[in-house]
């Protein structure tokens, strides 16, 4: 039974309804076989996306846990972003049952730390990845499929 389930994904994703459809449906099939614990790294993109219908669906599966894998404290990890994209996050912060951050400061290297840690920590992972090699989602979904753990990958279904 997989209980706990990570998300990795592009930063750039074109939010569709179709998307947003297939992540609520892929969530609660997840869900009503048993899965309880869903981790994200809390980047923009596919992270804020499935951060936000897990909290969503909370208030119908009240059993089922946000936690953050974060790669650093939050300045740092938002400090390029705009107004609304933090005051997102915050929102998130605030809602989320667990924070963890894999270093106090930014740098070379903690947002893999941050990934290997989710994959450490998931059953399954469900993604958003179009298949370019070099990118941390790509990265972060061949640890999933070393550490054998079923992948679920939305963009094949869009």
């Amino acid at each position: 039974m997989e209980k706990s389930i990570c998300f990795t994904g592009h930063r750039n994703v074109k939010v569709t309804i179709e998307l947003m459809l297939l992540l609520n449906k892929t969530l609660t099939d997840l869900i009503e076989n048993g899965a309880v614990d869903f981790y994200a790294g809390g980047s923009l993109g596919w992270d804020m996306l499935c951060e936000q219908t897990a909290l969503a669906l909370r208030k119908k599966y009240p059993q089922i846990r946000l936690h953050l894998v974060l790669p650093c404290f939050s300045e740092k990890q938002t400090a390029k972003w705009n107004d609304l994209q933090k005051a997102e996050y915050q929102k998130i912060l605030s809602a989320a049952d667990t924070i963890q951050y894999t270093s106090e400061h930014y740098y070379d290297g903690c947002m893999k730390a941050r990934n290997v840690r989710i994959i450490e920590l998931a059953d399954c992972c469900v993604c958003y990845y179009d298949n370019r090699s070099r990118s941390g989602t790509g990265q972060t979904v061949r640890m999933a499929g070393e550490k054998g753990i079923r992948i679920i990958n939305l963009t094949e279904n869009t």
